[in-house]
């Protein structure tokens, strides 16, 4: 699977987010930001992403996730924000 897939699939299941994908085989690193992670907790925002790659997850296509989740104000001073340019776009 490729960061290209991964972000696909996420697009697919969760609307109104941005992603930028990072990895390769089956390990992968994930940055979303959008409105839907308003007012939740870092579990609620990370259950979002698992929920949604819970299929690969399971499938064992996707082996390995590290999240970083935000929501649009949070991602204009995310030091990450600097290197997001074709991560993964």
């Amino acid at each position: 699977m490729q960061p290209s897939d991964v972000k696909a699939l996420l697009e697919a299941r969760l609307e109104d987010c941005d992603f930028y994908i990072q990895g390769e085989g089956c390990n992968f690193q994930v940055i979303a930001v959008g409105d839907a992670f308003e007012g939740l907790s870092p579990v609620k925002r990370q259950q979002l992403i698992y929920g949604a790659l819970a299929e690969e997850i399971a499938s064992g296509a996707v082996h390995a996730v590290s999240i970083k989740t935000y929501t649009p104000a949070q991602w204009a001073s995310a030091p990450e924000n600097a290197a997001s340019p074709g991560q993964g776009a």
